[in-house]
């Protein structure tokens, strides 16, 4: 004898999102009319036969106030806009970009790595510097220091050290956070050779 398949393997995926038009099962709902308007408190299914009247969805946009919060829009623009709002927000998150020193770095590989840090920092990227001592080299801290005070130094016009540098361990670290786009200005980088 077969099987009789259970209803559960011929139920719809579960749809990710706002729920919409029949989907929203609450008996009453506020509704926000095409152009933003509030036009009230009413029974769903009147809700629904006002959204279809004009062409467009029931979307609802705030699932969690009392009564629930919908509005008549078109779905697809809206779940459109509503992706390119969440690309824009991580595009525009700060990454921590690291460049790291020694005690005797010679002149151009410090300037290579200035020049590396101008990058970061016009990128809107925050900006670790990290000077690193290896076995005697302890014994000359205040060297160390000076060479990352010239760093940040020759970083002012890109960025703000957020702290003073210091020493934790085997290493002398500052975070430098950058200054807005409309006052950056390269020292070291392609702008400033050409």
């Amino acid at each position: 004898m077969g099987r009789v398949p259970s209803s559960s393997r011929h139920r719809r995926s579960y749809q990710s999102g706002p729920r919409r038009n029949e989907r929203i099962r609450v008996p009453e709902i506020r509704v926000v009319g095409p152009e933003g308007a509030m036009i009230g408190v009413m029974p769903t299914k009147k809700a629904l036969d006002l959204a279809k009247s004009v062409g467009l969805d029931l979307v609802e946009v705030s699932p969690n106030s009392r009564p629930p919060v919908c509005r008549i829009l078109d779905f697809g623009k809206y779940m459109y806009e509503q992706s390119k709002k969440q690309k824009e927000s991580k595009s525009t998150s700060q990454k921590l970009k690291e460049v790291k020193f020694r005690v005797k770095i010679d002149t151009h590989d410090y300037m290579t790595k200035i020049r590396r840090a101008e990058d970061f920092l016009d990128k809107g990227n925050k900006l670790k510097l990290t000077l690193m001592f290896r076995g005697r080299e302890m014994e000359h801290t205040d060297l160390g220091f000076e060479t990352v005070k010239r760093a940040i130094k020759d970083l002012e016009s890109m960025a703000t050290a957020d702290n003073d540098p210091r020493l934790a361990g085997r290493n002398i670290s500052v975070t430098l956070s950058p200054l807005p786009s409309s006052r950056r200005k390269k020292k070291f980088g392609d702008e400033a050779e050409g």
